[in-house]
């Protein structure tokens, strides 16, 4: 790499390795803690790109982005956050950040990123959009596991497109939420959101009475696989000819569509002009770090509507974690708002969430293989999904060892518990050298405990 960068960050440790690992690189870098002294860097004309956090001690770094793009147009400026929601990722889309990365960043794919940012000019920044209509502070999308953070990404670079999209994901998911979002963020945000199923479309008339409540704006078709062939053949012809006010079309599905379209359970014409964009959703079980976090999101939105303070215990937090939350986001949002109502104390113990779990009704994942799945299937649709989640882009580099040490970690810990933490046996059932054992125990950091195993 060749060029000057200037990074922006009060954490002096990430200024450190980005300083470091930048000028290895081969190029120059000025490092500050600043937003002002970043903002006079740039009026000096110094840099050739950007790195900056959002919260700085003295401003926000998204609330610079314009300022930078009237002092130096075409100055890619990549934007790094802490605040790992898709809020952030849409506000840097807005502010026409060259890129967008949540912290924990992956350093190789930050430096392929600035890499790409100096070779390439930035184009030209668009007229300001009149912001028309109240819009939200929050959304319910919450998330910083990587399948969220590069959900909230794909988000961000369709949601100004006319592409049709595609959101696909078990019941309770928020796929809903993602076709909010997008409309709510995108250029037709002033213009009418109208969701419809199947019973809207039902007569001759249905499309019309449709295509006149949207008036140009975001027409989501509600489970579009369990819509009827004749009324598949209708919204084909809807979307052929929607008039003279186009509106922006999604559906939802709780099902794989591709498959479906193979098994001849939805048109190919129908499938191929709603997948411009596809959006996948993932299952709350995988992404089993977001689960506090959502839990606390619950509590305090629910605090803020007058409920009385709650938090969960760390044994509650544990349990919550382990378990499988088949109704995902929904059944987990339910099940907290339960526990902040029912709790005797402002602390819910493990007791109190084991009472509410065990009254959940048993609900099978739609999109899962069920028992019979075979493991490299599952492991096939997971990676295929994580593929999909970074849209055009491939996944930073390091996928190999990341997926071993995936799957590695868990095997190992089960076989540990399973032989009442003995390595010897552990070592035995796994069929490994004992320390090669312990070398994995020692490198995937595994606590091991030593107890008597009852058979």
């Amino acid at each position: 790499m060749d060029g000057t960068v200037l990074v922006a960050d009060d954490d002096r440790t990430i200024r450190t390795v980005l300083t470091q690992a930048l000028t290895r690189a081969g190029c120059k870098v000025h490092a500050t803690s600043s937003l002002t002294t970043l903002m006079r860097w740039v009026g000096e004309g110094k840099g050739d790109v950007v790195i900056s956090d959002v919260v700085m001690p003295d401003g926000n770094g998204l609330e610079m982005l314009p300022k930078i793009a009237e002092d130096r147009p075409g100055l890619p400026v990549i934007v790094i956050s802490a605040q790992n929601t898709i809020m952030t990722a849409i506000q840097a889309a807005e502010a026409e950040a060259y890129d967008y990365l949540p912290k924990p960043f992956d350093l190789p794919d930050l430096m392929k990123r600035t890499a790409r940012a100096l070779e390439q000019k930035r184009r030209a920044p668009s007229d300001p959009r009149a912001d028309g209509g109240e819009r939200p502070d929050e959304l319910p999308l919450v998330g910083r596991t990587p399948a969220m953070q590069a959900l909230y990404r794909l988000v961000a670079r369709v949601m100004n497109t006319d592409l049709p999209v595609m959101i696909s994901g078990e019941s309770g998911t928020g796929k809903s939420l993602i076709a909010r979002a997008i409309h709510d963020f995108s250029d037709r945000r002033t213009l009418p959101f109208v969701t419809v199923t199947a019973a809207d479309l039902q007569d001759l008339e249905g499309p019309v009475r449709v295509l006149a409540r949207v008036r140009g704006g975001t027409l989501l078709i509600d489970e579009i696989a369990n819509v009827e062939d004749e009324i598949q053949a209708r919204i084909v012809r809807m979307m052929d000819a929607p008039g003279d006010h186009v509106p922006r079309f999604m559906a939802t599905s709780q099902t794989d569509l591709a498959a479906a379209m193979e098994k001849g359970k939805v048109r190919q014409d129908l499938y191929y002009r709603l997948s411009g964009a596809v959006v996948q959703v993932p299952a709350l079980r995988e992404r089993v770090d977001d689960i506090p976090l959502l839990a606390d999101h619950f509590l305090a939105r629910a605090e803020h509507d007058g409920a009385p303070k709650r938090w969960l215990s760390a044994e509650a937090v544990e349990l919550i974690r382990r378990y499988s939350w088949p109704g995902n986001v929904r059944q987990l949002e339910n099940a907290v708002r339960r526990l902040g109502l029912t709790s005797r104390a402002d602390e819910i113990t493990r007791a109190e969430v084991e009472t509410v779990l065990g009254s959940q009704p048993e609900v099978e994942p739609v999109l899962g293989g069920g028992d019979t799945e075979k493991l490299s299937a599952s492991v096939e649709r997971h990676l295929r999904r994580y593929f999909d989640l970074h849209g055009n882009m491939l996944p930073p580099p390091g996928l190999y060892q990341r997926i071993l040490r995936e799957v590695e970690a868990p095997l190992i810990e089960i076989a540990l518990d399973a032989t009442g933490g003995n390595q010897a046996k552990c070592a035995d059932l796994l069929g490994i050298n004992r320390n090669t054992l312990r070398k994995k125990i020692t490198d995937l950091d595994i606590q091991v405990t030593r107890r008597r195993k009852l058979m």
